[in-house]
């Protein structure tokens, strides 16, 4: 049996990871959860699941977890160093599935304790891809991807070596937007934003892929997981979402992955690795779907998937500041504090503003991961507090 420690259980992807558990009870037990504040949530887990140690937001998250559970063997942690108390739990796999920069202290501790890590957190790649690479070949554990891209990529590389490599190819839907104008893009309100066609996550990454942003963290997340020069790594539009991602090869062949849009699919690849789970599934139907199409990415109308090569051209900090700043700003466009266009503005004026004072940063440790990402979240504020139509 494989002993599971979820970070973000309450989430998106703790929830999906959590229903692959309870379908195959026999061969997966929890070990340990780390939520946030969705304490109801948290509670039915911990009485579904039984982990030995649980980690909440705040101290005050603590006595309302202990009256809705009554375990008093329940080690209940706080905080950031609860998050890393669940993370370094004897478990065989953790499964990162934290969202945004939060997850990188706990995942490089748990890779640092040598667990093997199931990621769905692509901010700890972005942030600190160069870093994590290191710690990871140093301490030799698997880093399996969850996202539905590279987790494609990851199965179409099975049994293949990476020097036949051409490119890869990560899908994208495209975003509610793909086919708007751009006038009408830059008037779209937080309720369009995160109307997806296709996939259902969280506000924050729905964002993100309106704005194609999403595609650039994960263009720099592949950069890394695959440690492929990003030259070597392509979008392409595929708003069926059908085909995940492929992966070309020098003799000009192309393996693609293909299923319905489903996370736990990706998910169950993961957790059992090396082999396949009989999950109850929906079956992808060929004749049904009828057609795949595929376009190029607008970069004009969506100029944030470009930043994304800019930052993994510039320096390994680069990419962290890229992040944080969009963190700021669509935290600041889901409060309904600013406009669409704002968010692609914005990022590219602290990457430039990180450029200008750039002498070619290297990663030696957390430490300098925290500076980067701090310096650029004072400037996106500074930045949106002096823009034309930003509500402070």
């Amino acid at each position: 049996m494989k002993r599971l420690s979820i970070l973000g259980s309450t989430g998106s992807v703790g929830q999906q990871t959590l229903s692959v558990v309870e379908e195959f009870p026999d061969r997966y037990e929890v070990a340990a959860l780390a939520a946030g504040r969705k304490l109801d949530v948290l509670a039915d887990q911990v009485r579904r699941f039984r982990p030995s140690v649980v980690s909440v937001a705040d101290p005050a998250g603590v006595e309302e977890l202990r009256k809705k559970v009554a375990d008093p063997d329940l080690r209940i942690e706080v905080g950031p160093e609860g998050l890393r108390e669940v993370a370094v739990v004897d478990a065989d796999l953790v499964v990162a599935g934290l969202v945004g920069a939060v997850g990188l202290d706990p995942t490089l501790a748990a890779i640092r304790a040598g667990r093997n890590i199931a990621l769905a957190n692509k901010e700890v790649m972005v942030m600190a891809g160069a870093l994590v690479l290191r710690e990871v070949k140093a301490r030799g554990v698997e880093l399996l991807p969850v996202d539905s891209e590279h987790s494609a990529i990851f199965q179409c590389l099975a049994g293949q070596r990476i020097e036949d490599v051409e490119r890869i190819l990560l899908t994208c839907s495209g975003g509610p937007f793909r086919t708007w104008e751009a006038d009408a893009i830059a008037q779209a309100t937080v309720k369009q934003a995160l109307d997806h066609p296709n996939w259902d996550m969280g506000p924050k990454i729905t964002i993100d892929s309106a704005t194609l942003m999403n595609k650039g963290l994960e263009v720099i997340e592949a950069r890394w997981l695959f440690d492929l020069p990003p030259e070597r790594v392509d979008v392409v539009v595929h708003p069926q979402s059908i085909v995940h991602s492929l992966v070309e090869y020098t003799d000009g062949s192309v393996l693609a992955q293909l299923g319905v849009p489903d996370m736990r699919v990706p998910i169950a690849v993961a957790l059992a690795h090396p082999e396949r789970l009989p999950l109850s599934a929906d079956r992808l139907d060929l004749t049904a779907a009828s057609r795949l199409d595929f376009e190029a990415p607008d970069r004009k109308r969506f100029p944030c998937l470009d930043l994304a090569y800019a930052a993994l051209s510039a320096d390994e900090a680069a990419p962290a500041v890229l992040n944080a700043a969009n963190e700021v700003v669509v935290e600041a466009f889901l409060a309904g504090e600013t406009a669409f266009p704002v968010i692609a503005a914005s990022n590219a004026a602290v990457l430039d503003a990180h450029m200008a004072r750039s002498g070619g940063f290297r990663l030696r440790d957390l430490a300098d991961v925290n500076e980067a990402d701090e310096w650029a979240r004072v400037r996106a504020r500074e930045w949106l507090s002096t823009t034309e139509g930003y509500d402070s």
